[in-house]
């Protein structure tokens, strides 16, 4: 099975480097600089497994049709990358990989609904350099169709990435992905601050807030009627028992997090794009719970401060100190008191 890696960053770059440790034939498509280090010295992967070099060939763009093509571009920049594939992906199954619930409603506006497949990421991967990628913390993939039952393209699917790391498979692959935006909305913080989330949830105010967007997003989801789905390593009902609980013991979440995520410290997607410059997802993240709220007529006062201060940094290339975070939740309380 030939596979390329459409948008070969901390994600894409983790696993089309483990399938290719593991034998397979992987193409990684990306930026130049990240393409020319990787033909030159090979992609270097620390973190969980350790420090492995490992050969693997890559591209700055798709000039031959793969079978498996795993996307893992940001959200905004799928229908581009995907017209701009078109000519190679005619009978191509295509993986998504984005954080948000709606990469693979994008992609079913492009190209066939049979040719998708939907993955849902466990683990953590920092891309910060040329050449190199960090896995940390260890995870797994949990793979489905969107669009209907599990298929045997899926069951292929999983089985080939399992080669890779634990893969599972998901009757419910769109609630898992409401899930795992419960976790993302964590994302933020980081981006905001400029701070590693595990540095952030040591000061009783930011676990607070965390977990204020969190509940925000659970209940927003909630009155919308949507069902949340399984994740390996996520105990979803757990988290829904804690985030309903007295602030001071809910607070006991970002911790139990912060723990997961191990002593590497972890950045999330949205402050990593800023540190190379690129746009971020915020608005697919905590913006999908700002723009759920819009559609119900809910206030979403934590997720909209938070969606505003990543856009922010994002003009002005200038991160805040978590006292000013503080200080601008207040505000937003207030507002809607």
């Amino acid at each position: 099975m030939k596979i390329a890696v459409i948008g070969a960053g901390g994600v894409g770059s983790v696993i089309g480097g483990l399938l290719a440790r593991a034998g397979e034939d992987v193409t990684l498509i990306g930026r130049q600089p990240h393409v020319d280090a990787i033909n030159s010295h090979g992609l270097l992967i620390d973190g969980a497994l350790g420090e492995r070099r490992i050969p693997v060939a890559a591209r700055e763009r798709l000039d031959f049709s793969p079978d498996l093509a795993l996307l893992g571009v940001k959200m905004q920049d799928i229908e581009a990358t995907i017209r701009e594939a078109q000519p190679h992906i005619a009978s191509t199954l295509l993986l998504t990989l984005q954080n948000g619930v709606r990469a693979d409603d994008l992609l079913a506006g492009l190209v066939d609904k049979a040719s998708i497949a939907s993955g849902v990421v466990v683990f953590g991967a920092t891309y910060l350099e040329p050449g190199k990628v960090t896995y940390s913390p260890a995870g797994r993939l949990v793979v489905g169709n969107p669009f209907g039952p599990v298929t045997e393209n899926v069951r292929n699917v999983a089985a080939v990435l399992n080669k890779a790391l634990p893969t599972h498979i998901s009757e419910d692959i769109r609630g898992a992905h409401w899930t795992k935006l419960i976790i993302n909305e964590n994302n933020a913080l980081p981006a905001i601050t400029g701070l590693s989330l595990q540095r952030l949830n040591t000061a009783s105010q930011m676990r607070r807030l965390s977990v204020l967007l969190m509940r925000e997003a659970v209940d927003t989801m909630r009155a919308a009627g949507i069902s949340l789905g399984e994740l390996p390593g996520v105990p979803v009902n757990l988290i829904q028992t804690l985030l309903r609980m007295p602030l001071p013991v809910a607070s006991a979440l970002p911790r139990l997090l912060s723990r997961a995520m191990g002593e590497t410290p972890f950045l999330g997607s949205t402050l990593q794009s800023l540190k190379r410059a690129r746009s971020t997802e915020i608005d697919y993240l905590n913006g999908e719970i700002v723009a759920l709220g819009k559609q119900l007529g809910r206030s979403t006062p934590y997720n909209t401060t938070v969606v505003d201060l990543v856009h922010r940094v994002e003009a002005t290339s200038t991160f805040l100190s978590p006292d000013e975070v503080v200080r601008a939740i207040a505000q937003a309380e207030r507002a809607t008191r």
